[in-house]
């Protein structure tokens, strides 16, 4: 098979499992908790590495900002080996108990975003595969961390989510909204492929408080802090998947 075009990786590259952050920068963070790495190819948004943690060999690969790019690594990954795929990333609240640093384990993802329409209609769910849903829950209960359990939202226009559509995504009790994971869920269920996903909270649109808003950084500091725990969360799900 030959080289894919964007993740520049071919058969025999990469693990059965990958975890896909959107950051390259959080490739890197997870990579350092894992007990060795190697970085195997990197362009664009993209950076892949491969990684070993507690004996278990996984893939670390960025998937940029958004459902479109998203969607071209799982189809890229897909086809030299992946088998499942979980996103460890950042979310915005959508209920007012919610705090800047707690995470959240999807149950399933509204689609208020364009690519996944483009594979299937929009009736047909976005919803994780039941074994890396409960491998995270699991997980993050060995670890002693409170999570929340819930549906959440992916959206393509970060700068459009207005009061109308928080008002709206509010009232129907979903947790948090994210720009990735319905496309995910929906890409692997249709490849017969598995995927989840657990996201930490980044800043709270039912507050009115956005990401950045009140830091100099992307992320305030206990988001930050709480990414760590998420991808640890995240790596040790794998070791039982």
């Amino acid at each position: 098979m030959a080289k894919q075009p964007h993740l520049l990786v071919e058969e025999g590259d990469v693990h059965e499992v990958a975890v896909i952050p959107g950051d390259p920068g959080r490739v890197d963070r997870i990579a350092d908790l894992c007990d060795d790495s190697e970085v195997v190819a990197q362009n664009r948004e993209y950076k892949v590495v491969n990684a070993t943690y507690e004996g278990v060999d996984l893939t670390i690969c960025s998937t940029g900002i958004g459902c479109p790019s998203a969607a071209i690594a799982v189809e890229e990954l897909s086809r030299v080996g992946v088998e499942t795929f979980v996103r460890c990333g950042t979310c915005g609240a959508l209920q007012p108990d919610m705090e800047v640093g707690d995470m959240v384990v999807a149950t399933g993802a509204a689609k208020e975003e364009g690519t996944s329409k483009r594979y299937e209609d929009e009736v047909y769910p976005a919803v994780p595969d039941y074994d890396v849903l409960t491998g995270l829950v699991e997980a993050a209960e060995e670890n002693g961390e409170e999570i929340h359990v819930g549906p959440i939202v992916s959206d393509d226009a970060f700068y459009n989510e207005d009061d109308e559509y928080v008002a709206d995504w509010n009232d129907a009790n979903l947790l948090a909204i994210e720009m990735e994971a319905a496309t995910v869920f929906s890409l692997a269920r249709r490849k017969g492929l598995a995927a989840g996903a657990i996201c930490t909270v980044d800043g709270n649109l039912v507050a009115g408080s956005q990401k950045g808003a009140d830091s100099d950084d992307e992320l305030p500091a206990k988001a930050k802090d709480n990414v760590e725990r998420a991808i640890r969360i995240t790596l040790n799900a794998v070791t039982s998947l």
